[in-house]
């Protein structure tokens, strides 16, 4: 992967949750998330500004202040759907690749600042993403044959957070040949990630501290957590 990221990674952490579940959901909620990076960069490596970037920061400072997520696409059957093929994907790479992969929830930057959820780790570090798309959208990935640039942003943005020289995509779907994709680490998109996140969080946080003065004091948690249910869409 080269000296970048292994210069500028922080050790990990990782956090002990089931993908999908309300745990997992309130680990990621108020930090940029390896699925959400593509908020911030586009896939040819421009950072973005404008509304798309006013918007996630007003979402990351509302879940930072409430500490629950927000109403979101995690939500309802599509993900149960995902999820269910993933079981199916995830084993299928293992036992036709004869790479073991070990479960994780979610994993952040030592710091906490930002993380990522794989669809697993390897014993070199490295990890999996797994999509199982609609018959029609696998069909364009095959046809394509790379990497879909709605996933590189979180792709390297997954590299990034685990300090890891190279990462594997994988389209499966029941129908036909799944895609498999080796992604080395770009290091000039990762650097851009790395410049964008940072700026990113440090206008988390000065955001977060305005909300304090504004609101004359930290949030009330107590009264947060009585109305979850207008917070968290299951």
């Amino acid at each position: 992967m080269g000296e970048l990221v292994t210069e500028r990674a922080e050790p990990m952490k990782t956090v002990n949750v089931i993908q999908g579940t309300e745990d997992w959901l309130r680990a990621r909620a108020g930090i940029p998330t390896a699925s959400e990076f593509g908020n911030l960069v586009s896939p040819t490596g421009k950072v973005r500004t404008g509304e798309m970037v006013e918007t996630y920061l007003c979402r990351k400072l509302a879940e930072r202040w409430t500490g629950a997520p927000l109403p979101s696409t995690y939500s309802g059957g599509g993900l149960e759907q995902g999820s269910l093929r993933e079981s199916e994907a995830v084993p299928w790479y293992a036992l036709t690749s004869g790479r073991e992969i070990v479960p994780v929830g979610f994993i952040t930057t030592d710091d906490g600042r930002f993380g990522c959820s794989p669809d697993g780790l390897f014993e070199d570090g490295s990890g999996i993403e797994v999509k199982c798309p609609d018959l029609h959208t696998h069909v364009k990935y095959l046809l394509d044959g790379g990497l879909p640039a709605q996933y590189i942003a979180q792709v390297q943005g997954s590299i990034l957070v685990a300090g890891a020289p190279e990462w594997t995509f994988l389209s499966y779907c029941r129908a036909l040949p799944p895609l498999v994709v080796a992604v080395q680490a770009d290091e000039t998109l990762i650097e851009t990630l790395q410049v964008a996140l940072e700026a990113f969080c440090a206008r988390l946080d000065a955001g977060y501290e305005r909300l304090v003065e504004l609101n004359g004091g930290p949030p009330e948690r107590a009264l947060v957590e009585e109305s979850d249910d207008d917070i968290i869409a299951w």
